[in-house]
């Protein structure tokens, strides 16, 4: 099994790669889209603004591979919004995974939207296998992708209900981090490394 981390400066890269040793799963952090085909998973992870790091993916060749990839893909955080087909934080055009637009909240809340929060399971996913309905999960973001429905697995309120897993053929995503939300966090981890 070789999983792929990739490395194109998102700031949370080094927490997604301390959970996958906790869970004792060997990784490879890669910065060159070439070395992509020879691993079986790949997590895109992201922390950051959508214009810089679509520019990273796109100056490092990242941004043409990673659609047509043929292998289980998951993006956390800004990883999931850069799957859409464009985000209103810096009018981005993304990487057109999934039919969507990502949209900056619009609420009286405080914004960035910033920590733990429900997610109500809408549709069943090998990602989600064995995660309690309503399991809460770390959140950190400004924005979400308005992903198109046929997508939704899992969603989160925030004033709005907004996607916080989506699904679409071999590419998964979680708008919450994972690696930073505990027990079930680690299993959504879990899952799909064993996918």
């Amino acid at each position: 099994m070789k999983i792929a981390i990739i490395d194109y400066g998102a700031g949370n890269l080094k927490s997604v790669a301390n959970a996958l040793t906790s869970l004792g799963r060997s990784f490879e952090i890669v910065s060159r889209p070439d070395n992509l085909s020879a691993f079986d998973k790949v997590i895109l992870p992201g922390v950051g603004a959508a214009g810089s790091a679509m520019e990273k993916l796109s100056t490092s060749g990242f941004a043409e591979i990673l659609p047509k990839l043929k292998v289980p893909v998951l993006g956390i955080c800004l990883g999931m919004q850069l799957f859409g087909q464009f985000s209103e934080e810096g009018n981005t055009p993304c990487l057109s995974i999934v039919p969507g637009k990502v949209k900056k909240f619009q609420t009286d809340l405080k914004v960035p939207h910033m920590g733990w929060n429900k997610v109500e399971l809408v549709k069943e996913s090998a990602l989600t296998s064995g995660i309690p309905n309503n399991s809460f999960f770390y959140f950190v973001h400004s924005y979400y992708l308005e992903a198109d429905q046929s997508c939704l697995i899992g969603r989160a309120l925030y004033e709005i209900s907004f996607p916080a897993i989506i699904q679409k053929d071999n590419f998964f995503a979680t708008q919450f981090h994972p690696e930073k939300s505990g027990e079930w966090g680690r299993k959504i981890l879990n899952n799909f490394v064993n996918l």
